[in-house]
Formats: C-alpha cells, sequence, structure tokens
C-alpha cells in the first residue's frame, strides 16, 4: 500500500500545461458504438456525432513500452506523475455549442487547470482537472473539464463504505446487463487498456474488486442514450455527471432519468438499489 503523501504544490508546475491533437470524425467508431450500444437503427449511420460519442477519437496512442502494470500509460508526460496506484476518471462537465459532424476534420487544446489534495474515508485522493475544448470546421463544438482522481489502493480486510440509496422516481429507464464483452468492445472502442475493465484476475487479486469494473464513461453514456431515447426531440446543451459507486459485470444495473423543464435529472442504480452515478442534461 502507498504510505507517502501527495503534495499537490510539487506538481504546480503541470497546472496550465496544454497539449494539442488533431482527428477526424471517421464513420467506422461510429458504426461500431452504435452495434455495440444497440442504438440507432441497423445499417443506418448517423451523420452528426450523438452527445459524447467524441470520446471515441483523441484515443491515447502510448506505445506498449510506455504502459504500466495497470494498463494505463506510464506515470508522466501531459499529466502529473502522481504515486498513488489507483487513477479514475471520476466526473465531469461539459457543453455542446454545436453537433460535429461525421467526416469532420477535429482539434482539441487540453489544459490542466487544477490539481489539489483532499482526503477521504479511504485516504488520500488528488484530483487533476483537465480543460478539452474541441473546434471543427465551424467552431468550437465542446468545452469539456475532465476530473481524474488518483487513491491508494483499498487496505486489505478494509470494509467498503455503504454507498448511498439512488433515487426511484425515474420517468423512464432501462436495464442494462453488463458483460465481458461488451467491458471488451468498450474499452477497444476507446482504446482503454485499464486492466480493470477486462482482466478479472487482476481486477480482483491486484485491485481487491468484486469482478470487472464497468467503465465510468460507458455509464455516462448509456444515461445520456437513455435521455436521447425517451426525448428523441431535445437537444443536449450541457451534461454534467459524477462517479459515487462502482458497477461490476456481476449484476444488472439500470440507468434512469426525469425531465423537469428544461433539466434531466439522471442517475444510475446498482443491483442493491445504491447510487452509482449521479448526472444532469439541460436540453431545449
Amino acid at each position: 500500500m502507498h504510505t507517502s503523501l501527495e503534495s499537490p504544490a510539487s506538481f504546480e508546475a503541470w497546472v496550465g500545461r496544454h497539449a494539442e491533437t488533431s482527428d477526424l470524425v471517421t464513420e467506422a467508431p461510429v458504426r461500431l458504438m452504435q452495434a455495440t450500444l444497440d442504438a440507432g437503427d441497423a445499417g443506418e449511420l448517423t451523420s452528426e456525432l450523438p452527445p459524447l460519442w467524441h470520446w471515441l477519437y483523441f484515443l491515447p496512442g502510448e506505445r506498449q513500452s510506455g504502459i504500466g502494470t495497470d494498463g494505463h500509460p506510464k506515470r508522466g508526460g501531459f499529466l502529473p506523475p502522481i504515486a498513488l496506484p489507483r487513477r479514475m476518471w471520476a466526473g465531469g462537465r461539459l457543453r455542446f455549442p454545436r453537433p460535429l459532424s461525421v467526416g469532420e476534420p477535429i482539434r482539441r487544446v487540453s489544459t490542466i487547470t487544477s490539481v489539489q489534495s483532499k482526503f477521504g474515508r479511504s485516504g488520500q485522493l488528488v484530483f487533476v482537472t483537465v480543460l478539452h475544448e474541441i473546434s471543427g470546421d465551424n467552431g468550437v463544438a465542446i468545452r469539456e473539464e475532465q476530473d481524474i482522481v488518483y487513491r491508494d489502493a483499498a487496505a486489505p480486510g478494509a470494509a467498503t463504505p455503504q454507498p448511498a440509496a439512488a433515487p426511484d422516481d425515474e420517468q423512464f429507464g432501462r436495464t442494462v446487463t453488463p458483460d465481458p464483452v461488451l467491458l471488451m468492445r468498450y474499452s477497444a472502442l476507446t482504446f482503454n487498456g485499464h486492466r480493470i475493465h477486462y482482466d478479472r484476475p487482476y481486477a480482483m487479486q491486484e485491485e481487491g474488486y468484486p469482478g470487472l469494473v464497468v467503465h465510468g464513461p460507458l455509464i455516462a453514456t448509456l444515461l445520456m442514450e437513455t435521455l436521447r431515447h425517451a426525448h428523441p426531440d431535445k437537444i443536449v446543451r450541457r451534461f454534467e455527471f459524477k462517479a459515487v459507486s462502482p458497477l461490476f459485470d456481476t449484476t444488472p444495473f439500470s440507468v434512469n432519468g426525469k425531465l423537469e423543464g428544461s433539466t434531466a435529472h439522471l442517475w444510475a442504480r446498482g443491483f442493491e438499489g445504491q447510487l452509482a452515478m449521479q448526472a444532469s442534461a439541460e436540453v431545449e
């Protein structure tokens, strides 16, 4: 178990760092995501990228020699080299000024805006916030703040905190039965090498999970898709989400929501009724 404390002061030089990269909204990832999520009509390709599907692009391209034991790129590079062993995508806030089109060249400017240390029930946490601004032919299309959390490994035999109960007053929702194939396909589509999503012995023996972990971005995408299916006439302008407790491939979970005026309240509920993710969207 990691015992030394991470000091954000040692990472001050990373705040303000930025990186730029380019990509193209190609058809193949869209078609494969439609197949993975059972979204849209089979064989019919959407001409506009649905909200959150930009995560199919600007994929990490770390060389195999630069991958760490957890399947993530080794520490350092653009993000600060925080030594806490567990690294997760904790949530984010997004704005969608306009949709991206399939076939459109896109550019992303990423900037580290903060590094903060906190102490939670499981020990030290370090949060890194990255701002992504994605532009295309017609200007800015997406502004996204991404929260990445680093934390200590769980102590052997440590009790798992009791998660909060999820709401049960949804107006719409669906049940999702995750399995290793779904998690593998999403990992492949997003070039996510994190072993907790596909390597069961690693997830259980090395990181102490009861099964494979369902990706946070996948849960967020399923919440968004549930909203779009329930209200196909609505345009999403803002979206924010926060991971609350993990979900695993061992039990089904549900993605749910309710629309109140121009605000959609969304949440993922685990098999035992626990709140796994909470989110909201502003629509028009």
